[in-house]
């Protein structure tokens, strides 16, 4: 038998063990309820909200709204994201992953005139339990499929990734002012 013979059914083995099969299977399977695009296209062509936070529902089986808001007001919007939690199986309270999107508007620093970048924001804390984790990167292109018109995509994993300058300075590609 040749070498690469042996290594794959260790490797398999190892993520059998880690990740147990069902888990995988499960993770995936989460679908983007209604609520999202039609939320999604009030902010994108009303311009009803300034931003929306997604998560999956309590059974991981859809992703939703969990809040659609007008408010302009970075830092509101930041310390919604950081202040998510999720619950583990056990019912213990930890700090949740999210999806988000935000209307970002920003002046060029050349002035010729503002911008808008809706910008997709994936928020995963380091500190988050390790299968919320995995169930929110595996349904992420799902969510981002369904949401036509995303501009800039972020992966956030601590809170100064979202913190207001070190945003616009990748939505803008640095040419803001």
């Amino acid at each position: 038998m040749s070498q690469s013979g042996f290594v794959l059914p260790l490797q398999v083995f190892i993520v059998a063990a880690v990740h147990p099969p069902h888990a995988i299977a499960k993770s995936s399977r989460a679908t983007v309820s209604q609520e999202c695009i039609t939320a999604f296209n009030d902010l994108k062509l009303a311009k009803k909200y300034k931003y929306i936070v997604f998560k999956l529902s309590d059974n991981n089986r859809e992703i939703v709204v969990e809040e659609a808001s007008a408010d302009k007001d970075w830092e509101v919007f930041r310390e919604r994201l950081i202040q998510a939690t999720s619950k583990t199986k056990s019912g213990l309270v930890t700090k949740g992953p999210r999806y988000a999107v935000y209307d970002f508007e920003y002046s060029l620093a050349s002035g010729e005139g503002s911008r808008n970048k809706i910008t997709f924001i994936a928020w995963s804390p380091d500190d988050a339990g390790v299968m919320p984790k995995m169930v929110y990167a595996s349904s992420k292109e799902g969510l981002k499929r369904s949401l036509n018109g995303v501009a800039v995509e972020l992966q956030a994993n601590d809170p100064d990734d979202i913190e207001y300058d070190t945003v616009l300075k990748v939505v803008s590609k640095g040419l803001a002012g």
